[in-house]
C-alpha cells in the first residue's frame, strides 16, 4: 500500500507543479492513495472551492489544511460538503469541517487520513496528543492503516508526536514550515516519519513569498503586503509505503519533483 504525501501547495506555482507533478509520479511510483496540504494554495494564503477543485483534479484523493484554513471565507461553502477536505481535528468544537477522512483505495485498503495542528508558536488549540489519542479510539477497526500530517511550527513537536504515535499508525509526517528535511525515516516501533514535507511552490524565494518584499518586513518590521515567488517551483513530499496486514511503515522515502524549466 502507497501513499504520496505532499507539501504545502504554495499559489498558482505550486498548483501548476502539483498538476504536472501528480500525473507524472503517479506514473513512476503508482501510489494507492495521494495526500495533499492545500492550506496555502490560494495565492499563498488559505484555501477556496476553486482552488480545492483544482487540487481534486489534478489528482489529490485527500486535501489537508492548518493555520491558514479560514483564511479564504469562501472555502465555508464547501467545507462541510467535502468528506475528503481536513482542517485540523485539534480545532475547538464547534468548528466547521472534519480532521480525519477514510479514503478506500481501489484495492479496498481502507486509510485514515488525520489532520493536527501544533501548538508551540501557534495558535492556543486543543492537546494535539490527546486529540491523536482520541481519534486512534474512534477509528480503531474502521482502517486498515493511518497517516497524520502535524501541521506545526517546532521541529521538537513534531518529533514528539512522532515518538508518541510510533507503532499506532504509518506515518506522522509535518508540514507547515515550507523546508524538507533530510530525516526520513522508520522509528523504532514501524512508524514512517519525517519533520517537514516541505513545500509544493516556488523554492527561489523566502519559503515561497517573494524574497524582495520578505526582506523588506524584516528590514522595517512594517506590513508588506507578501506575494507568491515564480521561480525554482518543485513539487516535495514524501512517499510511505504500509504493510497491509499491520498498517506499518515498510519504507519511506523523500520526493522532490523540479519543474522542467
Amino acid at each position: 500500500m502507497r501513499v504520496l504525501l505532499v507539501g504545502d501547495v504554495v499559489g498558482e506555482p505550486g498548483r501548476r507543479i502539483l498538476k504536472k507533478g501528480l500525473r507524472d509520479l503517479r506514473d513512476r511510483h503508482q501510489p494507492d492513495v495521494v495526500v495533499v496540504n492545500g492550506e496555502n494554495a490560494a495565492a499563498g494564503n488559505g484555501m477556496t472551492p476553486a482552488t480545492t477543485k483544482e487540487i481534486f483534479k489534478s489528482g489529490a484523493d485527500v486535501i489537508t489544511g492548518g493555520n491558514h484554513s479560514w483564511d479564504r471565507r469562501d472555502i465555508l461553502e464547501v467545507i462541510d460538503q467535502l468528506p475528503h477536505l481536513l482542517r485540523p481535528a485539534n480545532y475547538p468544537h464547534p468548528a466547521p469541517g472534519r480532521g480525519t477522512t477514510i479514503f478506500e483505495s481501489e484495492q479496498g485498503f481502507r486509510l485514515g487520513v488525520v489532520n493536527l495542528m501544533g501548538r508551540l508558536f501557534m495558535a492556543d488549540l486543543d492537546d494535539p496528543f490527546r486529540m491523536a489519542d482520541a481519534i486512534l479510539e474512534d477509528l480503531a477497526g474502521e482502517c486498515d492503516g493511518i497517516v497524520v500530517d502535524f501541521h506545526a511550527e517546532a521541529s521538537s513537536e513534531k518529533q514528539a508526536l512522532g515518538r508518541y504515535l510510533d507503532g499506532r499508525v504509518g506515518a506522522v509526517v509535518g508540514t507547515h514550515t515550507h523546508v524538507p528535511t533530510a530525516d526520513a525515516r522508520i522509528l523504532r516501533g514501524g512508524t514512517a516519519f519525517m519533520t517537514d514535507l516541505g513545500m509544493t511552490g516556488p523554492y527561489d524565494s523566502i519559503i515561497g513569498v517573494d524574497g524582495d518584499a520578505a526582506l523588506q518586513r524584516f528590514l522595517t518590521q512594517r506590513p508588506v503586503r507578501f506575494t507568491p515567488a515564480e521561480h525554482d517551483v518543485r513539487l516535495c513530499g514524501a512517499l510511505v509505503e504500509l504493510n497491509p496486514d499491520t498498517g506499518l511503515a515498510r519504507s519511506i522515502e523523500r520526493i522532490e519533483y523540479p519543474d522542467a524549466k
